[in-house]
């Protein structure tokens, strides 16, 4: 599908996301997207500052389900999509991914603000330290394979996103575009 076949459809998304990636936007997207109609194209459009990135998994996750019995999902950005809002969008194929003008991605890493205190027995305080490395690895790991995803098919490649993700990389439509990370602008 391309925008010049569709410019309607992209025109009135059928569920529209605003805010924060959270709880209360995982029930609104499962609202809207129970009230949509259950024939034809859905358009998803989000316009977001970021939030929780395991939020922004399971409505991707939602998404593919939903492509795998057969549904055409496309996805719409709207003047932001920052963090946990590009972790959705990667759960779309570059083909179904479209953003409107002056709308600019923003891709980092995952956040972690934690203050451990060890208490007790050394060998506990070693579990202790043990088990927030573990938890670290495993959202690098996560954090990689959303990487890998917004990245698929198109010209960017996994290295520059982990090499820009440090420094808060924005992305503009016009660039998204040009190296291969949407199908269009609107």
């Amino acid at each position: 599908m391309s925008v010049k076949d569709h410019p309607r459809l992209l025109s009135s998304p059928q569920l529209r996301l605003v805010g924060g990636v959270n709880e209360a936007m995982y029930n609104e997207f499962r609202d809207q997207l129970n009230a949509a109609p259950e024939e034809g194209p859905l358009v998803i459009a989000i316009t977001t500052l970021g939030g929780n990135p395991e939020i922004a998994r399971c409505m991707a996750d939602d998404v593919r389900l939903l492509r795998e019995s057969g549904r055409e999902l496309l996805f719409l950005g709207k003047a932001a999509v920052y963090s946990a809002g590009a972790t959705f969008m990667a759960g779309f194929p570059i083909s179904s991914r479209y953003l409107t003008k002056g709308t600019r991605l923003m891709v980092h890493e995952r956040q972690i603000t934690r203050t451990i205190n060890l208490s007790g027995p050394l060998q506990s305080c070693t579990d202790q330290l043990r088990a927030v490395l573990h938890e670290i690895e495993h959202s690098i790991n996560i954090e990689q394979e959303g990487f890998r995803a917004m990245v698929e098919g198109s010209e960017v490649d996994f290295e520059e996103v982990c090499e820009k993700a440090p420094d808060n990389w924005y992305i503009d439509c016009q660039e998204a575009l040009e190296r291969g990370l949407i199908a269009g602008v609107v």
